[in-house]
Protein backbone atom coordinates (compact mmCIF):
# COMPACT_ATOMS: atom_id res chain seq x y z
CA UNK A 1 0.00 0.00 0.00
CA UNK A 2 2.75 2.48 0.92
CA UNK A 3 4.67 1.60 -2.22
CA UNK A 4 1.64 2.36 -4.42
CA UNK A 5 1.08 5.69 -2.64
CA UNK A 6 4.72 6.65 -3.11
CA UNK A 7 4.58 5.65 -6.79
CA UNK A 8 1.36 7.63 -7.29
CA UNK A 9 2.88 10.72 -5.70
CA UNK A 10 5.99 10.39 -7.86
CA UNK A 11 3.97 10.00 -11.06
CA UNK A 12 1.61 12.85 -10.17
CA UNK A 13 4.56 15.10 -9.33
CA UNK A 14 6.17 14.25 -12.68
CA UNK A 15 2.94 14.87 -14.59
CA UNK A 16 2.37 18.23 -12.94
CA UNK A 17 6.00 19.12 -13.59
CA UNK A 18 6.52 21.34 -10.54
CA UNK A 19 9.29 23.82 -11.22
CA UNK A 20 12.17 23.91 -8.79
CA UNK A 21 11.67 26.59 -6.17
CA UNK A 22 14.45 29.17 -6.33
CA UNK A 23 16.17 29.75 -3.03
CA UNK A 24 16.50 33.44 -2.11
CA UNK A 25 20.05 34.73 -2.13
CA UNK A 26 21.22 36.03 1.22
CA UNK A 27 21.39 39.81 1.28
CA UNK A 28 24.84 41.30 1.45
CA UNK A 29 25.55 43.04 4.70
CA UNK A 30 26.49 46.69 3.99
CA UNK A 31 28.64 46.60 7.12
CA UNK A 32 30.97 44.10 5.42
CA UNK A 33 32.22 46.82 3.04
CA UNK A 34 35.64 48.15 4.02
CA UNK A 35 36.03 51.80 3.00
CA UNK A 36 39.43 53.04 1.84
CA UNK A 37 39.25 56.10 4.10
CA UNK A 38 37.81 56.65 7.53
CA UNK A 39 34.32 58.14 7.16
CA UNK A 40 33.43 61.32 9.08
CA UNK A 41 37.07 61.85 10.02
CA UNK A 42 36.82 65.60 10.57
CA UNK A 43 39.63 66.81 12.83
CA UNK A 44 38.80 68.70 16.00
CA UNK A 45 39.43 72.43 16.21
CA UNK A 46 39.34 74.98 19.01
CA UNK A 47 35.96 74.96 20.78
CA UNK A 48 33.32 77.40 19.59
CA UNK A 49 33.19 80.63 21.58
CA UNK A 50 30.09 81.81 23.39
CA UNK A 51 29.73 84.79 21.02
CA UNK A 52 29.76 82.56 17.95
CA UNK A 53 27.41 80.03 19.56
CA UNK A 54 24.96 82.81 20.34
CA UNK A 55 25.23 84.12 16.76
CA UNK A 56 24.40 80.64 15.41
CA UNK A 57 21.44 80.41 17.78
CA UNK A 58 20.24 83.88 16.74
CA UNK A 59 20.29 82.87 13.07
CA UNK A 60 18.40 79.63 13.79
CA UNK A 61 15.81 81.47 15.87
CA UNK A 62 15.42 84.18 13.20
CA UNK A 63 14.70 81.50 10.59
CA UNK A 64 12.19 79.83 12.92
CA UNK A 65 10.46 83.16 13.66
CA UNK A 66 10.28 83.97 9.95
CA UNK A 67 8.38 80.73 9.44
CA UNK A 68 6.33 80.99 12.64
CA UNK A 69 7.94 77.90 14.20
CA UNK A 70 8.72 77.50 17.91
CA UNK A 71 12.16 75.98 18.46
CA UNK A 72 14.62 75.02 21.13
CA UNK A 73 18.17 75.59 19.91
CA UNK A 74 21.37 74.30 21.51
CA UNK A 75 25.04 74.74 20.60
CA UNK A 76 27.73 72.48 22.02
CA UNK A 77 31.50 72.45 21.66
CA UNK A 78 33.38 69.69 19.82
CA UNK A 79 33.25 67.52 22.95
CA UNK A 80 29.47 67.78 23.18
CA UNK A 81 29.46 70.18 26.15
CA UNK A 82 26.68 72.77 26.17
CA UNK A 83 27.89 76.27 25.27
CA UNK A 84 24.59 78.09 24.70
CA UNK A 85 20.88 77.36 24.58
CA UNK A 86 17.69 79.24 23.79
CA UNK A 87 14.05 78.23 24.09
CA UNK A 88 11.62 80.25 22.03
CA UNK A 89 8.35 81.25 23.66
CA UNK A 90 5.86 78.41 23.36
CA UNK A 91 8.40 75.78 22.22
CA UNK A 92 7.55 72.36 23.58
CA UNK A 93 9.26 71.43 26.82
CA UNK A 94 10.29 67.92 25.68
CA UNK A 95 12.33 69.48 22.90
CA UNK A 96 14.73 71.15 25.34
CA UNK A 97 16.56 67.87 25.94
CA UNK A 98 16.06 66.72 22.35
CA UNK A 99 17.78 69.81 20.89
CA UNK A 100 20.72 69.30 23.22
CA UNK A 101 20.84 65.58 22.41
CA UNK A 102 20.90 66.34 18.68
CA UNK A 103 23.74 68.83 19.12
CA UNK A 104 25.75 66.40 21.31
CA UNK A 105 25.27 63.47 18.93
CA UNK A 106 26.25 65.59 15.95
CA UNK A 107 29.42 66.81 17.65
CA UNK A 108 30.56 63.55 19.22
CA UNK A 109 29.90 61.45 16.10
CA UNK A 110 31.11 64.26 13.77
CA UNK A 111 28.14 64.00 11.43
CA UNK A 112 24.63 65.28 10.90
CA UNK A 113 22.02 63.38 12.88
CA UNK A 114 20.18 62.93 9.58
CA UNK A 115 22.80 60.23 8.84
CA UNK A 116 21.47 58.16 11.75
CA UNK A 117 17.88 58.75 10.73
CA UNK A 118 18.65 57.57 7.17
CA UNK A 119 20.68 54.59 8.40
CA UNK A 120 17.95 53.37 10.72
CA UNK A 121 15.30 53.79 8.02
CA UNK A 122 17.42 51.78 5.58
CA UNK A 123 17.79 48.88 8.00
CA UNK A 124 21.05 49.65 9.81
CA UNK A 125 19.25 49.20 13.10
CA UNK A 126 22.46 48.48 15.02
CA UNK A 127 22.82 52.27 15.23
CA UNK A 128 20.12 52.46 17.89
CA UNK A 129 22.39 50.44 20.19
CA UNK A 130 25.14 53.09 20.15
CA UNK A 131 25.25 55.35 23.20
CA UNK A 132 24.32 58.93 22.42
CA UNK A 133 22.74 58.37 19.00
CA UNK A 134 19.51 60.11 18.06
CA UNK A 135 17.80 59.01 14.85
CA UNK A 136 16.25 62.34 13.99
CA UNK A 137 17.48 65.15 11.76
CA UNK A 138 18.17 68.56 13.23
CA UNK A 139 21.73 68.15 14.54
CA UNK A 140 24.49 69.65 12.37
CA UNK A 141 28.24 69.84 13.00
CA UNK A 142 29.80 73.29 12.98
CA UNK A 143 32.91 73.17 10.81
CA UNK A 144 35.41 75.99 10.50
CA UNK A 145 38.50 75.70 8.34
CA UNK A 146 37.85 71.98 7.92
CA UNK A 147 37.79 71.43 11.70
CA UNK A 148 34.93 70.59 14.02
CA UNK A 149 34.38 73.38 16.54
CA UNK A 150 30.94 72.31 17.80
CA UNK A 151 27.43 71.44 16.68
CA UNK A 152 23.97 72.94 16.66
CA UNK A 153 20.76 71.08 17.51
CA UNK A 154 17.19 72.24 16.95
CA UNK A 155 13.96 70.66 18.10
CA UNK A 156 10.35 71.68 18.38
CA UNK A 157 8.95 71.13 14.92
CA UNK A 158 9.07 68.26 12.49
CA UNK A 159 12.50 66.85 11.71
CA UNK A 160 12.62 68.78 8.44
CA UNK A 161 11.66 72.05 10.21
CA UNK A 162 14.34 71.42 12.84
CA UNK A 163 16.88 70.82 10.07
CA UNK A 164 16.00 74.05 8.23
CA UNK A 165 16.45 76.09 11.42
CA UNK A 166 19.75 74.35 12.18
CA UNK A 167 21.10 74.97 8.69
CA UNK A 168 20.44 78.69 9.15
CA UNK A 169 22.44 78.61 12.38
CA UNK A 170 25.24 76.50 10.92
CA UNK A 171 25.57 78.93 7.99
CA UNK A 172 26.99 81.55 10.40
CA UNK A 173 30.16 79.45 10.73
CA UNK A 174 32.51 79.88 7.80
Amino acid sequence: MHARLALSVAILGGLLNFPAVAQPQPATNPLDAVPEKMPFDTPYGAPISLDRAEAAISAAVAEAKRRDWKMNVAVVDAGGNLVAFQRMDGAQVASIQISQHKARASATFRRETKVFESGIQSGLNYQITLDGVIGSRGGIPLIEGGKLIGAIGCSGGTGSQDEVSCKAGAATIK
